[in-house]
């Protein structure tokens, strides 16, 4: 090594100690007599002195120092008179007797510190200088923490991590594929995989009865803050396994990566089955950090000539506690809230349960005191509370709620990102029906077992399936999901029919797997997690951009190296491609 140290690691215990340091020049400071230059590497900052006196030559070569030269020195530890508690080195200082320019820099187009002046596209267009600052720094480590305690965890429970294939062959069910021509195979394509689903039940036949894998995964959808096209999943499945037996396991792993990477104790996940979480929360991913669980109203709101909740499907609210002196102008916004296109309502009512017991409306003139009250009884609201109620078709209304009450938990600090309150989802639909289509979808994946005792509904009510199917949420994300696979050709092979797939679409997309079926398939079950969320969240980040190293803005461009690109005719020739734009 050209160093002896780090820029992290010294200390007053090397005090009298030639050392040599390598980096890049944070900052330098002339003071006519000395100048001083903080030295900067992954590891930390050292503070280098060069004095006037003892070495006029040095100094002026360090005064020609620009910011992000790599330069080597070397010289004697000593104690800082000015110390810097902020800085883990700042009780020393080095006193430089020799400096070497390594390269010179550029002017960076934008600073290097926490809090840059660069905005995003220019970070990503010069990501390798994003990722030399400190907050880029600790998301990589932070990632780098999760991945090598899941790798331990996993060892620790006999799992074996194995390889899957990234050349694979496209399938229309889910996302779109990323596909790739094949130039040996004119006219055919691979497709990059969206998961190693297959193949892992593949290896749950051959007998690899504890596998994972930390994996790339490639989808061509739409972009927002937790999607890139490519991404990363913790991939696992076990043979021989109950449904408990997946929830023990990896509420185990989620146990284990909180305590030793974020130093929480996480106690026992609570359950919640689909219906319950649609029914309280609206969203089949609740945010349970905090409380305002719907409360239905239909009942107790009809037949009073109210024409909106008259002609609504469903009528339901959520209690804002403390919330009652909410002005008017607050109301307001909140009302404009719920109108936006992405939240859908048509309006909101609210009943303000003031402090000194009575009860004021948006609707009073059609409901007397005594019918409000029954209101407050319902959500069980006390003085000072304000009730907000939506109404309208259900699933809307449900959906609308929801995004009205992560605004709300928002609004009043109730959603703290270092608070974490993970939780099982389960007992999902096994198919949702699409009416553009006319067809059933699997709200998983086409390999998903229904539950045992709802398997002779495949034939009469198809709809009301349930899946022996599972997710896990934390925080309101879907950090991950699975379920028990089906494991023999006959089921496999209803499943493919209810779907919509001809003898011929099933046999060439997935005979392989249920040829493989037939060879002695272990009952078998799995789940992954979305890697690059649990670390953005793990961080207190909305964005999984923060934690990928070389990620894709909202275009699905890298900017840095300039991709997607064209291809020359050539090599559109040699794969037998023609593209005309």
């Amino acid at each position: 090594m050209l160093r002896t140290h780090t820029c992290g690691e010294l200390n007053m215990a090397h005090a009298g100690q030639n050392v040599i340091l390598t980096g890049w020049v944070q900052r330098s400071r002339d003071l006519g007599g000395m100048t001083f230059v903080d030295l900067r590497d992954r590891y930390g900052i050292t503070q280098l002195v060069f004095n006037m006196e003892t070495h006029a030559a040095l100094c002026d070569q360090a005064r020609k120092l620009g910011r992000e030269f790599v330069i080597l020195v070397e010289g004697k530890v000593s104690e800082r008179s000015n110390k810097n508690a902020k800085m883990a080195t700042g009780d020393i200082e080095i006193t430089v007797e020799k400096l070497d320019i390594l390269n010179e820099s550029k002017t960076p187009p934008f600073t290097i510190e926490d809090n840059t002046d660069g905005g995003d596209e220019l970070r990503m267009k010069y990501r390798y200088l994003d990722l030399r600052r400190n907050a880029v720094k600790r998301n990589m480590e932070l990632r780098h923490r999760l991945a090598f305690q899941t790798r331990n965890y996993m060892d620790s429970l006999n799992f074996i991590e194995v390889e899957t294939p990234v050349l694979i062959k496209s399938t229309p069910e889910g996302a779109r594929d990323y596909v790739v021509p094949s130039r040996v195979n004119p006219g055919e394509f691979y497709a990059l995989p969206q998961s190693p689903q297959t193949f892992k039940q593949l290896l749950m036949v051959a007998g690899f009865d504890r596998y994972f894998q930390i994996v790339k995964c490639f989808r061509d959808e739409d972009l927002r803050a937790d999607r890139q096209p490519e991404f990363t999943q913790i991939d696992c499945e076990m043979s021989f396994v109950t449904q408990e037996d997946i929830f023990d396991t990896f509420e185990g792993l989620v146990v284990h990566l909180f305590k030793t990477v974020k130093n929480v104790d996480v106690v026992k996940l609570p359950r919640m089955t689909w219906a319950d979480a649609m029914k309280y929360y609206g969203s089949d991913k609740p945010d349970t950090r905090f409380g305002m669980q719907f409360v239905e109203l239909t009942d107790i709101v009809k037949g009073k000539e109210f024409k909106v909740f008259d002609d609504a499907e469903l009528v339901v609210g959520i209690n804002a506690g403390g919330c009652a002196e909410y002005t008017r102008k607050q109301l307001d916004e909140l009302t404009d809230f719920v109108k936006k296109p992405q939240v859908g309502a048509g309006g909101l009512i609210y009943l303000r349960y003031a402090a000194d017991g009575t009860l004021k409306s948006s609707v009073d003139k059609f409901y007397s005191p005594e019918e409000l009250k029954k209101w407050a009884e319902a959500f069980d609201a006390k003085p000072g509370d304000l009730i907000l109620v939506l109404a309208g078709k259900a699933n809307k209304t449900r959906k609308a709620l929801n995004d009205l009450r992560l605004e709300m938990g928002s609004r009043l600090g109730l959603r703290n990102p270092e608070t974490f309150s993970p939780l099982w989802v389960y007992d999902f639909p096994l198919l949702e029906w699409d009416e553009d289509s006319q067809r059933f979808y699997a709200m998983h994946h086409p390999f998903t077992s229904p539950k045992p005792e709802d398997i002779a509904l495949l034939d009469t009510d198809p709809g009301a399936v349930r899946a022996n199917a599972y997710d896990m949420v934390i925080n309101g994300v879907e950090v991950g999901g699975g379920s028990i696979r089906i494991h023999n050709k006959p089921l496999q092979h209803k499943m493919l029919q209810l779907l919509g797939f001809s003898e011929e679409d099933a046999q060439a997309q997935f005979g392989f797997l249920m040829n493989a079926f037939e060879f002695g398939a272990p009952p078998h079950g799995g789940i992954a997690f979305g890697f690059d969320r649990l670390c953005s969240l793990f961080g207190g980040s909305e964005s999984i951009r923060d934690y990928i190293a070389f990620p894709k803005n909202n275009a699905a461009r890298d900017v840095m190296i300039d991709s997607p690109s064209r291809i020359s005719d050539d090599q559109l020739k040699e794969l037998s491609l023609k593209v005309s734009i």
